[in-house]
């Protein structure tokens, strides 16, 4: 349990982490002080963000050519499932030793995972190696979160997440297009390692910002407690929640009712018992939307809910619907990275810094992401030509892009020094049950109709992420209650 690191809305924030030597000085991000760092963080953020549109887009040319349309759900939520416990496990650890140790085996795991799905000879075998590669994404995203606090004075943090988000640019603008001339000319197992050759240079920026994470562990605490070994806990508790609930979701493409509503139910259930495990991870007050870091973990929840789940499908529903192919099925994931680059870029300039609140950010955020998830509601219903949904689309990724960093920003400013990873892996375990959930319903429903797919079922899962959007708007609120 995250004990004494949120403040009452009266209270003075506590202390947060002590940034690295000479991190206070003048110059912005590309000063020669932190440069190494921010070059480091980007090449790597790159590195996976190309893998990581590359992979949602060719996932639809996967599961056709391997026959496992039923397994769609499962495979987009299966590295969410390892991902809870890669978090809450980095998060000790980070609060324990350091970011070094977690960030270099996020590394080697994110190279396994790109070559075990490469190499997968059937629809499991790459499931398993999509939990794998959950395992790099949570060491990798609470190593880097921490890092980004210790380097890193608080001023230079958004503009900081600003460039993490612009790091996804390139990858997002050419990345669906290579993977799918790559998927066309020689087949989408390529596309899984490519990647692999991208890490090189990664890997060797990193190289200097490593030794220096060195010396930053040793002002981290050295304290353990209950409170580490709940986490760790909790975090497997709602891990082995969610993978029964993703698991099941095939079992509704079973000819009959029995079968889809045993997993209805089990989809029910295994939902309430992630929820619940979830309870001894995240701080206390966060089902009630408490003030301050319980708020802001919550609505990190609720984001990536609404807009992960509306985006997940979109490529899908583009080649199903549509008769789109991979490179323009991809299209949307394109406008994602680009789009919340700008969100991210604008809530990081100084203006908008000085003039405006977490509160009004996080209200426009949530408000747009809601107005553009209309977007792929509507290209559901063959209401709109693909053009005019991805640019409502686009509002959708802006909001998120401004939603996101103010988020993270704001809960590493009242977060305490001693408990940043734990935060950062609470944050990041919100975002996973929450999507994983909702993922993994969806994902049902689509096996229980994988024979006569229609708008109406991917509006249906629309229309979730669409009421869950507009939940986030009306709760901003409570982070300054």
């Amino acid at each position: 349990m995250l004990h004494g690191v949120v403040p009452t809305p009266t209270e003075d924030p506590p202390a947060t982490a002590t940034p690295a030597p000479g991190a206070e000085g003048v110059g912005g991000l590309l000063a020669r002080a932190h440069l190494p760092f921010v070059l480091a963080t980007v090449a790597m953020v790159t590195t996976s963000a190309f893998a990581d549109r590359a992979v949602s887009t060719v996932l639809p040319t996967v599961v056709r050519e391997l026959e496992g349309l039923p397994w769609f759900g499962a495979a987009s939520a299966a590295p969410l499932i390892s991902y809870l416990v890669a978090t809450a496990l980095a998060g000790v650890w980070t609060d324990r030793r350091g970011p070094a140790a977690p960030l270099r085996l996020g590394i080697v795991t994110f190279a396994l995972a790109s070559a075990a799905s490469g190499l997968a000879p059937g629809m499991v075998p790459f499931v398993l190696a999509r939990v794998v590669g959950g395992l790099a994404e949570g060491m990798l995203d609470v190593s880097l979160t921490v890092l980004v606090a210790l380097a890193l004075p608080a001023r230079l943090r958004p503009r900081m997440f600003a460039a993490i988000s612009t790091a996804w640019i390139l990858p997002s603008l050419v990345g669906p297009g290579v993977a799918g001339l790559v998927t066309s000319a020689v087949g989408w197992r390529w596309v899984f390692l490519l990647p692999l050759i991208l890490l090189g240079p990664a890997v060797v920026a990193l190289r200097t910002p490593l030794r220096g994470a060195g010396s930053h562990s040793r002002s981290v605490t050295q304290q353990g407690g209950g409170g580490e070994s709940a986490t760790v806990r909790g975090a497997v508790l709602a891990a082995g929640a969610l993978a029964v609930v993703t698991a099941v979701g095939p079992l509704a493409g079973r000819p009959g009712l029995v079968a889809p509503l045993a997993a209805a139910a089990v989809i029910v259930l295994g939902s309430v018992a992630a929820l619940v495990a979830l309870r001894s991870v995240v701080p206390p007050g966060t089902a009630r939307l408490a003030a301050g870091v319980p708020a802001l973990v919550a609505l990190s929840g609720v984001l990536f809910a609404s807009f992960g789940t509306a985006g997940a499908f979109i490529p899908l529903m583009l080649t199903t619907l549509r008769g789109t192919g991979p490179a323009l099925s991809g299209v949307s994931l394109s406008v994602t990275g680009a789009f919340w680059s700008l969100g991210s870029w604008v809530q990081s300039l100084d203006p908008v810094q000085r003039r405006t609140s977490a509160v009004a950010l996080l209200r426009v955020g949530f408000s747009l992401v809601a107005l553009g998830i209309f977007g792929p509601l509507l290209l559901a219903l063959s209401a709109m030509p693909i053009v005019w949904g991805m640019a409502l689309w686009a509002l959708a990724a802006t909001g998120t892009g401004i939603c996101f960093p103010t988020l993270a920003t704001t809960t590493l400013a009242l977060s305490a020094q001693d408990a940043l990873g734990r935060v950062s892996a609470a944050r990041a375990l919100a975002m996973s049950v929450a999507q994983g959930i909702v993922l993994a319903a969806a994902g049902a429903l689509l096996a229980f109709r994988a024979d006569d797919l229609t708008g109406g079922v991917f509006a249906a899962v629309t229309l979730v992420a669409l009421f869950l959007a507009v939940a986030g708007a009306l709760a901003s609120g409570r982070v300054c209650a």
